[in-house]
């Protein structure tokens, strides 16, 4: 499937020219051009603010009923389009097209969790006075700004998308310059199911022009971002000047604490997957592992074992199973990670340079022996290099696992019922996988804690983030 012209989406009309420019969309395959992004400038960014905030009078009042024959109907056209789709994402993207499709599916799956959620923002009658009625109600708290990356270019603007419709509320999709065709095909999808104009918006644009002008907009009355820390705290400090409600999913490091009394052989092809998916680009991406003594040696061996197996290429192959990174910035990151590794003494058991076949490539890395002042233990790498580091005592890997600022993520793998409740308990983080990855679902809230961010997507939570509560206190008389 040819690659398709990018255009925005603003109250209802599709706009193939930004007053703003365009920029090239890459191939990180082989840095090859594939197509150019229209690039928003002030007044085609106020035109969809505007245009969210028309809406919004008319879709806060249309039924929870109507709202989720809308969403459904565009899951299904995601489902009908998701081969081509991935053929799409992939070759924006990079990664393998059935990781793809899954993620397709995924986000189908999302809207049609949240087409029923929506349908169940209850309240309640609280007792009181004998003479008073007293209830809580909630609303949908507006039009909202959204802003995502590109590593799950499907997934992260269709929980964004799904639980601000279901709400309610209207909604400003920055979604990323590197990934705008799968952005603009959840957009058609729904557009093409019914979904009446100006309640969903599509804007690309300079990312820091973009995110300042709406989220100054004084129509947007919700902020939601997934991304860096760094830009996370700038954002939330915009967002502050208006007082304006924000869902912030950041960054993490996720700990992975293996205790001696699992099959080491085992949990290491669970974890060499978990890891190298997308290229190690996955927020909650396993990405420090602390392994105790009685099993470190043979889950390392079997740990690069798998890592050397895995075949590293161009995503739209069908036997390959990671692709390329996201651009060169990130294979300049992954070179600066292994370097300190090496100048802090540890030991690069495969990997470690960029790979043979051009594009943005770097080869599967597994790094033992560091010590806890490594960058590897500190920075997420976000990217396919695997610290292995050993302890001893539970407390000891908790208590390093914990050592970090942030908390999204974080795993423990262990088949001791009283170990698994202490690994439960004690990690910080705002989501805890026992023997499991799948930490990730529609039905399930997704968010960390620390500097991590606030907020949940996911479950009732995510629907509750895009939600006002009022309370009414009426009296029999006055």
């Amino acid at each position: 499937m040819p690659y398709p012209t990018i255009a925005m989406n603003i109250d209802g009309e599709w706009v193939r020219e930004g007053a703003a420019g365009a920029r090239d969309v890459l191939n990180p395959a082989d840095g090859q051009t594939v197509g150019s992004v229209p690039l928003a400038d002030a007044a085609q960014l106020d035109a969809a603010a505007e245009a969210a905030k028309r809406a919004f009078a008319s879709w806060r009042g249309t039924s929870p009923r109507d709202r989720s024959r809308l969403l459904r109907a565009g899951a299904e056209r995601i489902r009908d389009r998701a081969e081509d789709l991935a053929t799409i994402m992939t070759l924006e993207q990079g990664k393998p097209r059935l990781e793809a499709k899954g993620e397709l599916l995924v986000s189908a799956d999302v809207l049609d969790w949240y087409a029923e959620e929506g349908r169940r923002a209850y309240g309640r009658i609280v007792p009181g006075a004998s003479n008073v009625r007293q209830l809580v109600t909630h609303e949908p708290v507006g039009p909202a700004a959204a802003f995502t990356p590109w590593n799950f270019p499907a997934l992260t603007p269709a929980r964004k998308i799904a639980a601000a419709l279901a709400s309610g509320c209207t909604l400003v999709l920055k979604a990323a310059e590197e990934t705008p065709a799968t952005a603009m095909a959840l957009v058609a999808a729904l557009v093409d199911a019914g979904l009446p104009p100006g309640v969903l918006q599509l804007v690309f644009g300079d990312p820091a022009f973009v995110s300042e002008r709406l989220i100054a907009a004084p129509e947007v009355r919700k902020v939601s971002f997934t991304g860096s820390v760094a830009v996370g705290k700038l954002l939330m400090a915009q967002a502050a000047q208006g007082v304006k409600r924000t869902t912030m999913e950041l960054g993490g490091h996720a700990p992975v604490i293996i205790c001696d009394d699992v099959d080491p052989a085992r949990v290491a092809r669970l974890l060499v997957a978990g890891k190298f998916r997308n290229a190690g680009q996955v927020c909650i991406s396993p990405s420090r592992f602390y392994v105790q003594d009685g099993v470190y040696d043979a889950f390392c061996e079997a740990f690069v074992d798998g890592a050397k197996a895995l075949i590293v290429g161009d995503g739209s192959r069908a036997d390959v199973t990671m692709g390329p990174l996201a651009n060169d910035r990130r294979l300049g990151a992954m070179e600066a990670f292994v370097e300190d590794a090496r100048e802090r003494g540890g030991k690069v058991r495969t990997g470690g340079a960029r790979g043979a076949n051009g594009g943005y490539f770097f080869d599967p890395t597994v790094v033992t022996d560091l010590a806890d002042d490594a960058r590897l233990l500190i920075d997420e790498p976000f990217g396919p290099v695997a610290p292995i580091a050993r302890f001893g005592r539970l407390e000891e890997a908790l208590a390093r696992a914990n050592s970090l600022p942030v908390g999204l993520a974080a795993y423990g793998f262990t088949n001791s019922n009283g170990r698994a409740m202490t690994i439960g308990n004690e990690l910080k983080a705002g989501m805890v996988g026992l023997n499991t990855l799948a930490v990730s679902t529609p039905e399930t809230p997704f968010g960390g804690v620390g500097e991590s961010g606030h907020g949940q997507e996911g479950g009732l939570e995510g629907l509750a983030a895009y939600l006002d509560v009022k309370f009414i206190a009426h009296a029999a008389e006055a």
